[in-house]
């Protein structure tokens, strides 16, 4: 088929699902650390226990090769890649073809540039750098060093979309020195909890200042309009972009520190008129058109929905993940089967629910949203919110 996605729940006929092949550590440097710092405000009275893990300063890392890199216990990515078989298997069952991105070669350990170096994690959740427009591949500026050529694993399937007519592009790509992110959001953040001062930059010959980085996952897909979360400078940079190549094609949205980052930790669109959110205070910050729609907020998570892990274990995720499902029909939900509550919410709004199992989602940065990309659904640029 051809490329075609326009929104987050029309009939699914065509997906990726990531792969965690050789996944063997995260690497602990200033482009992991920024992204993975919490700047959630005014959602809920109970956000500490969101936050993400404690930063931890560059000069405590300045050993040699490979410091600062945590590793992740072996079990873990084998129960990680059991599970993704299993999504793409519930996939292949709701008749949806799915493809699969290369694995990382074992021997590929490290990303290099110019600029600096970092190692190198697989294509795991492939929603975030890229984003379908309709019928366009977008390839969007990495927000982390070690995903920098992550969508060259998926050039394989993106190259058959473009034999087959789509349009193909990339969004320019960043230098990532450490005078290239803006540090205001950390520095400025009234939010509190467990979070150490980022240490000022340090200087590159490579230096360009400021530049855009953002990813896919920012960018609530809606027919014709994309809302796309907007939480610093990098991400202005890079919608002020969207904005001027899309521009008659699709109306581009701003929505400002809903999340630091992704917006599908936050609000996913699971038909139109209906939306799954983290809590009614998200949708204040929504477009006006969008405050209408009803809303279905998931349960409080409980310890027991996740599995209990180790004091070395990096948790990358808040206990709210399980929000992140992915829609195949307006009436058909893929939801984590540790999450009954959420399941039963669902059926009792009219959803016809498929559990799959999920379970390393903290640790590995994403939920069953995050983990696919859809690159053919039915329907096309209808407007939504007119």
């Amino acid at each position: 088929m051809q490329l075609n996605s326009f929104d987050e729940w029309s009939p699914l006929r065509e997906a990726i699902v990531g792969s965690a092949e050789n996944y063997v550590s995260h690497d602990r440097e200033l482009s992991f650390d920024l992204f993975f710092h919490d700047n959630i405000a005014k959602d809920n009275g109970s956000r500490s226990e969101w936050y993400y893990p404690r930063l931890s300063s560059r000069k405590d890392r300045a050993g040699g090769a490979g410091e600062g890199r945590t590793p992740i216990k072996q079990r873990y990515v084998d129960e990680l890649n059991e599970d993704l078989e299993g999504i793409a298997e519930a996939l292949a069952s709701l008749s949806v073809t799915v493809h699969r991105p290369v694995n990382m070669a074992a021997a590929t350990t490290e990303v290099r540039t110019p600029a600096w170096s970092a190692s190198v994690v697989p294509p795991l959740n492939v929603r975030d750098n890229t984003l379908i427009a309709g019928d366009e591949i977008i390839e969007t500026p990495p927000m982390i060093r070690s995903r920098y050529f992550e969508t060259h694993l998926l050039k394989p399937v993106f190259q058959e979309y473009f034999r087959r007519g789509a349009r193909w592009t990339t969004m320019p790509r960043p230098m990532m020195t450490d005078a290239s992110f803006d540090l205001s959001y950390v520095r400025t953040s009234t939010a509190g909890g467990p979070t150490e001062p980022i240490e000022d930059p340090r200087p590159s010959p490579y230096d360009v200042g400021t530049e855009m980085m953002f990813d896919a996952a920012q960018c609530l897909r809606l027919g014709r309009d994309i809302v796309a979360n907007v939480s610093t400078a990098h991400h202005s940079l890079a919608v002020d972009w969207l904005e001027r190549h899309l521009e008659g094609r699709f109306r581009v949205h701003r929505v400002h520190r809903l999340s630091d980052s992704h917006i599908d930790s936050m609000v996913v669109a699971l038909r139109p008129g209906t939306l799954l959110v983290r809590s009614a205070d998200v949708v204040e910050k929504l477009p006006e058109a969008l405050r209408s729609w009803d809303l279905i907020t998931p349960p409080e998570p409980e310890s027991d929905n996740f599995p209990r892990y180790d004091d070395d274990d990096l948790i990358l995720t808040s206990p709210f993940i399980d929000l992140n499902v992915l829609s195949t029909a307006p009436d058909t939900v893929l939801v984590n089967d540790a999450c009954p509550e959420l399941m039963r919410k669902l059926e009792r709004h009219g959803f016809t629910v498929v559990p799959v199992r999920h379970r390393h989602r903290r640790l590995f940065g994403g939920g069953f949203h995050c983990f696919t990309l859809d690159t053919v659904r039915d329907g096309g640029a209808e407007d939504y919110l007119d």
